[in-house]
């Protein structure tokens, strides 16, 4: 299994998209930022709308909610030379049955 390096520019996101974040999903860029620290990124792909985010990559992010309830999350972003800002978090049923049920 391949693993992926904690990226080694910052990390940035809106605060008025986290608090938006935390009330209808119940996730936040925090809960992101410790799973990647923790070494849960699974994967970084090419967002798949390529003629609209041409310029955005996707981090593929384990969560353990609650340790018995693990999830993936995609958390599309775009990098410059200095930083690299999180632009969302998108819960997804369909890599969690891919990357994590087999």
């Amino acid at each position: 299994m391949e693993s992926f390096v904690f990226p080694d520019k910052p990390l940035s996101w809106s605060d008025a998209k986290n608090e938006l974040l935390k009330r209808t999903r119940n996730i936040s860029f925090e809960a992101i930022l410790l799973a990647m620290q923790g070494g849960r990124i699974l994967d970084v792909i090419p967002h798949a709308n390529k003629k609209k985010y041409a310029h955005q990559h996707v981090y593929v992010v384990e969560i353990d909610r609650e340790e018995i309830d693990r999830y993936v999350y995609l958390v599309p972003f775009v990098e410059d030379e200095e930083k690299i800002f999180l632009k969302t978090i998108i819960p997804s049923r369909k890599a969690t049955r891919k990357r994590l049920q087999g």
